[in-house]
Parts: structure tokens; C-alpha cells; sequence
């Protein structure tokens, strides 16, 4: 493998940033100090282009499919189009989908027809009430989800909320009081990492030891804007929560997740409206330095996807460890002109490309055995609250900028 002196420049600055960045003596940082600093982590880990990488597929052994169902399941608020991947990984768990309760009618005629044995109810109380329910899932208004998981618990069930399922602290404070109380799941479905199969693959091979102890992540969450498409309550944050709640809840949780992060603290944080004057509460662009106690990572977030690319993102994760690295290109690999989810591996032994096409997605299963068994195998509820938590504290602390 050939490396050029410009690569190994950017990996040693990258290394000394790092260095301060566990030292935390970046806490007062100024705005373009941050994004020079910013632009050294994410720019020290390009896959060299010398580089000869040998493609591989993955094909990952079948989960297990079950001939009754499990679990009962309702839904309350299908606002975002996420709720259709959410009930399908469940039901793909063994779930089955008995009723839901939506405000808007042409919403409600779409979900009938992707479900159609799934009831209408008239009221939010007729799925609450239902005591063969055993989980709410949930992908109302932002702002909205925290409140439904908290009537969920206390009508004794589960909750499984679309990202961000909270937006503000007070939210935060209340689910985890009412969690405790009850002892009943929070579940957050953070898809970026839950619903893609190339990072599913790198869970397995971070476990197995593939690039020895991650130390870093960097984290870019791209997504296309679509404006004339999006509801009023997108471009209010008192809606949405600001695009370090919204959008980098993902980047948090695949942080602590890489790393094995149990604490973390924002170093800085920075948002901004560049190109979007007419909609002033909207955020189109924001970015975090996060130190955690195993491990630092950098998480951009923006709505700048351009029509180039035909998936809504394209939403990339590197990966540092001590033996190697990984590049995840989750949705599409421009360079290959191909759409997919693949793995890019480099350790000590080997370069290759993997496609993920075939790995198996493993969430739903697991949550379906944590409601059956009451255990925590598809997200702790400690990693669960602490990622929406330590996006909410730099959404809070973070730096307006502009042009």
C-alpha cells in the first residue's frame, strides 16, 4: 500500500487533535479555530488512492422467521415516513401490527395501504387501552414522540420512537423519570445505524477485532432538502428540536456505540443557516467535536444534498482503531457508481470492499426479545437516553454561525 507525505501530515495533526480533544482543552474554543480543527479530523482518514482493494460479499446467515406472532404492536403519529421501516423491522421480529391512531387522513389512507390489516382508530386512547397491545411504536411530530412514550409506559407498554425521540431536556428529564418508574422499554429507532446493513457488518467486525480498540469516529449525515415536500413543523425548531437533535442523534449513537462510550462531553458545536433565509427558525448545517471516555469523534450534519446523488444522502462513517480503519459508505459509493450499503476495510492483513447487500438487520429481532424477555439486546437504555442526551447538550451550547 503507497502513502503519500500529505496523508501521513493529516493523520499526525489528526492524532495531536485528538490528543487535546481527550485532554478537553478545546472547552473554549472560538468558531474558526473549530472549523480548522474539524476540518484536520475529518480530512485525516481518506482511503489512499493507491490503494488496490479486492470487493467481497457478505451474505450473513438467515434470522429466524416466526410462524405466530410474538408480540401485538400499535402506532401512534405517522408523520415521518420512517414509521414504515420501523414497523417492518419488528414485525420482521415477530411482531404484529393491530392498530394505529393518525390526526391526518391522506397520511392514514397511505399507511392502510402498506398495512392493511392494521386498524384505524378513532382516538389515541382505543390503541392505549388495548391491553393486548404490549408496544406503542411512534413517529408523530417530533416534539410530539416524547409525550406518546410517556402515556405508552403509563398504560404499561413499551415505546419505540423515530430519532429524535425527544427534543428538548425537560423531555428528557420526564421519559427517564416515568422509564424508571415503570420499568417499561424506551426504545429510539437511530436507523442510520439500526436499518443499514454496512453498519450492522462493522458492529460485528469491530467485536471480533478487526481494527483493533476504536478510538475515533467521524460521522456525516448529509440529507436532501426537498422543501416544497416538507410540513410547516420541519422548519420550526420548536418542532423539530434544531438539526443537532434532529439529525445528529444518529451520529451520537453510532459514537458511543463504535467507541464503547459510557460518558462523553461536548467539546463544541456550532449551527448555522446558510441557504435558507426564507424559513429563519430552520437550521441547514451543523457540526460537534464529542470526547467520549473510550474513544473522541467529529459529526457534521447538513441539507445540502445535491441531485447528483440519487439516494436522500450520502451518508458516509469512518472508523479509527488502533490495527486499521473502516469507511462506511451507507447508501451509495459514488465512486463505483453504484447504489447499496458498503465496507471499506483496511487493517494490517488486508484492503477490501464489502458489500453489505446481505448482511441481516437485526434490531427489530432483538427489540421483539427484549419486550418478550425484558432484557436490553438491541439498544441498553442508558446508550439509548445518553445519545439523545449529548445531542440536545450541543444543540443547546452550540455556536451560531452564518456567512
Amino acid at each position: 500500500m503507497q502513502i503519500c507525505a500529505p496523508f501521513l501530515e493529516n493523520q499526525y495533526k489528526a492524532i495531536r487533535l485528538l490528543h487535546e480533544i481527550q485532554n478537553h482543552t478545546y472547552m473554549a474554543i472560538d468558531r474558526r479555530n473549530f472549523i480548522r480543527q474539524a476540518s484536520i479530523a475529518v480530512g485525516a482518514f481518506p482511503l489512499a488512492a493507491a490503494t488496490d482493494f479486492k470487493t467481497i460479499k457478505i451474505i450473513d446467515k438467515a434470522l429466524p422467521n416466526f410462524a405466530a406472532p410474538r408480540i401485538k404492536i400499535g402506532v401512534i403519529g405517522i408523520n415521518h415516513s420512517h414509521i414504515y421501516g420501523m414497523a417492518r423491522s419488528v414485525i420482521r421480529g415477530g411482531a404484529e401490527l393491530v392498530s394505529f391512531y393518525a390526526k391526518e387522513d391522506d397520511l392514514a389512507a397511505a399507511f392502510t395501504k402498506a398495512f392493511p390489516n392494521a386498524k384505524r382508530a378513532k382516538e389515541e386512547k382505543e390503541v392505549l387501552e388495548d391491553s393486548s397491545i404490549q408496544m406503542i411504536l411512534s413517529a408523530a411530530i417530533p416534539n410530539e414522540r416524547a409525550p406518546i412514550a410517556i402515556r405508552a409506559m403509563l398504560h404499561g407498554k413499551d415505546a419505540m420512537l423515530d430519532k429524535p425521540g425527544i427534543t428538548d431536556l425537560k423531555q428528557l428529564k420526564e421519559i427517564k423519570k416515568i422509564q424508571k418508574q415503570t420499568g417499561k422499554i424506551v426504545s429510539i429507532s437511530y436507523s442510520e445505524r439500526f436499518e443499514n446493513r454496512s453498519s450492522e457488518k462493522a458492529g460485528q467486525l469491530i467485536a471480533e477485532g478487526a481494527i483493533g480498540k476504536v478510538i475515533q469516529t467521524t460521522g456525516m449525515g448529509p440529507h436532501r432538502m426537498n422543501a416544497p415536500s416538507r410540513p410547516s413543523w420541519f422548519f420550526d425548531k420548536q418542532y423539530y428540536g434544531g438539526i443537532i437533535t434532529d439529525i445528529a442523534s444518529h451520529q451520537f449513537d453510532q459514537f458511543l456505540f463504535y467507541t464503547g462510550s459510557t460518558s462523553a462531553k461536548i467539546v463544541g458545536s456550532q449551527t448555522g443557516n446558510f441557504h435558507h433565509p426564507q424559513y429563519p427558525l430552520f437550521e441547514d448545517f451543523g457540526d460537534v467535536i464529542v470526547a467520549g471516555d473510550k474513544g473522541s469523534g467529529y459529526i457534521r450534519v447538513d441539507w445540502f444534498t445535491p441531485g447528483g446523488v440519487k439516494p436522500f444522502g450520502d451518508g458516509r462513517l469512518f472508523i479509527l482503531g488502533t490495527e486499521g480503519y473502516m469507511e462506511l459508505r451507507k447508501y451509495t459509493d459514488i465512486g463505483r457508481k453504484e447504489e447499496g450499503s458498503f465496507l471499506y476495510l483496511v487493517n494490517q492483513k488486508e484492503a477490501i470492499v464489502m458489500d453489505c447487500s446481505d448482511v441481516e438487520l437485526t434490531y427489530g429481532h432483538k427489540l421483539v426479545d427484549d419486550v418478550v424477555n425484558r432484557t436490553q439486546t438491541a439498544m441498553g437504555q442508558d446508550h439509548c437516553f445518553l445519545a439523545m442526551e449529548l445531542a440536545l447538550l450541543a444543540q443547546k451550547k452550540a455556536q451560531a454561525i452564518g456567512l
